[in-house]
C-alpha cells in the first residue's frame, strides 16, 4: 500500500477583523515552547508571515490521514489562539492584504528576482506526497496523471476572492501561482534521466534558484521518495482534503499499473493542459470541465465521475472506493470552498463574516 502525506498552508487571520496577520514567527515560537507538543517539526514558516504550513506523517490508511489533518489544523488553531490570532484554510485572503515577506536569504532572493510577482504570492496550497518505488516509476506516473490534475484543482477550488473583490474564479490562487516561470503542467518526460536533465537545465539558466523551484503541478519530491502533486488549493474542509488525497493516491497507483502493463501516456501538449487547468480554475465543479482524454467540454460532474471510474480499481484494492464515492457525493451537494465562500457572502454581505465562518469550518 502506497503511503500518503499531506502539506497544507493555512492563513493566519485576526479573529475580529478577519484580516491576515503576519504572526507565523510568534506561532512557531509558541509551538517550540509547548512542552505538550511532541510534533514540533510538523509546523514550518512559509514565504509570508501571514502563512503557516504543516505536514502530516506518511499514512497508508486514509481515515488516519484525515484524522491527522484535523488534528494538525486543531493544533495550529490552538497555538495561534494563544497569541490572539486564528487560522483559516483559505487559499487566498478574501480581504485586502499587504503581505509581509519572511526574512531569510532565500525569500529575499525571490523578492529581488521576481519583484511584484513574489509580493503577490500570498496564496495557500495543498501538496499531496504519494510514495513511489523509484524515480523511473515516479516519472512514468507524472507522464500519465497530467490530464487528470485539473480535475483535482476543480475539487479543491477555494480562492474566489482577491484583494476584496470576487475574482470570478473558483481557484484564483492557481492563476496567481502560475506567475512563477517554472509553474504549471509539464511535457512528457519519458524517463527519469530526461526529467532530471530538464530540471538541471532550468536551474542552469539562473532564472530559478534551485531544483526546489521546479514548481510543476506534479513533480518528483527533492526530499522524499514520492510524487508530489501540487496543483490544489488548500481545501476549506478537512473532508475535502481527505478526498483529494485519496484520489491522488489512486491516480498514482493507476498510472503505475498502466506503466507496468505497457500502457502509453496520453500525449496532450502543454498548451491544451493549460487550457484544462484554466477551465478548472474558472468554474470548479459547477459547470463544465475539459475531459482529460478528449480535451472537450463536458459537465463537470461527468468528468469527476469519470475520474472516479478511472481509478476505481485502485480505490477498491485500497478499501477506499466507498469513501471516495461518498466524498464526491458530498462535494456535489455542498460544493467546494469557493462555493461556500460565495454563499456566505451572499448571506452575510460581509467578507469579514466570510472569514469568521471559514475559521470555524477549518476545524470541522
Amino acid at each position: 500500500m502506497r503511503t500518503v502525506g499531506v502539506e497544507e498552508e493555512l492563513l493566519l487571520v485576526d479573529p475580529g477583523s478577519g484580516e491576515p496577520r503576519a504572526l507565523s514567527g510568534a506561532v512557531l515560537a509558541r509551538v517550540e515552547a509547548d512542552d505538550a507538543d511532541t510534533d514540533r517539526d510538523v509546523f514550518e514558516k512559509e514565504l509570508f508571515g501571514q502563512m503557516l504550513e504543516f505536514a502530516t506523517h506518511p499514512q497508508t490508511d486514509m481515515a488516519a490521514l484525515g484524522a491527522e489533518i484535523v488534528r494538525c489544523r486543531e493544533e495550529a488553531a490552538r497555538h495561534a489562539g494563544e497569541i490572539g490570532c486564528a487560522v483559516a484554510a483559505l487559499a487566498t485572503s478574501p480581504l485586502p492584504v499587504s503581505p509581509t515577506i519572511t526574512v531569510n536569504r532565500r525569500y529575499r532572493w525571490l523578492a529581488d528576482q521576481y519583484g511584484i510577482a513574489t509580493r503577490e504570492q500570498l496564496v495557500c496550497g495543498m501538496h499531496v506526497h504519494v510514495a513511489v518505488d523509484s524515480d523511473e516509476e515516479g516519472v512514468a506516473v507524472l507522464d500519465r496523471i497530467r490530464p487528470w490534475l485539473p480535475a483535482l484543482l476543480a475539487i479543491s477550488g477555494n480562492s474566489p476572492f482577491w484583494q476584496g473583490d470576487d475574482s470570478c474564479y473558483d481557484s484564483y490562487r492557481s492563476r496567481v501561482w502560475d506567475r512563477w516561470p517554472s509553474a504549471g503542467p509539464t511535457e512528457l518526460f519519458g524517463s527519469a534521466e530526461r526529467y532530471h536533465r530538464l530540471v538541471a537545465d532550468m536551474v542552469a539558466t539562473g532564472v530559478i534558484l534551485d531544483e526546489k523551484m521546479a514548481y510543476f503541478d506534479a513533480r518528483l519530491s527533492e526530499r522524499y521518495p514520492t510524487v508530489e502533486i501540487r496543483v490544489a488549493d488548500v481545501c476549506l474542509r478537512a473532508g475535502t482534503a481527505r478526498l483529494l488525497a485519496t484520489l491522488a493516491r489512486a491516480l498514482v497507483e493507476t498510472a503505475a499499473r498502466q506503466w507496468r502493463s505497457g500502457g502509453e501516456p496520453t500525449d496532450h501538449g502543454v498548451s491544451l493542459l493549460r487550457l484544462a487547468a484554466w477551465q478548472a480554475a474558472r468554474t470548479g465543479p459547477r459547470q463544465e470541465l475539459l475531459h482529460p482524454l478528449t480535451m472537450r467540454r463536458l459537465p463537470a460532474e461527468s468528468v469527476l465521475r469519470g475520474l472516479l471510474d478511472h481509478v476505481a480499481d485502485a480505490l477498491a484494492d485500497a478499501g477506499d472506493l466507498d469513501a471516495a464515492r461518498e466524498g464526491l457525493d458530498t462535494l456535489f451537494a455542498q460544493g467546494n470552498g469557493a462555493r461556500t465562500q460565495r454563499e456566505l457572502l451572499e448571506r452575510t454581505g460581509s467578507l469579514r463574516e466570510v472569514v469568521a465562518a471559514c475559521v470555524r469550518l477549518t476545524q470541522e
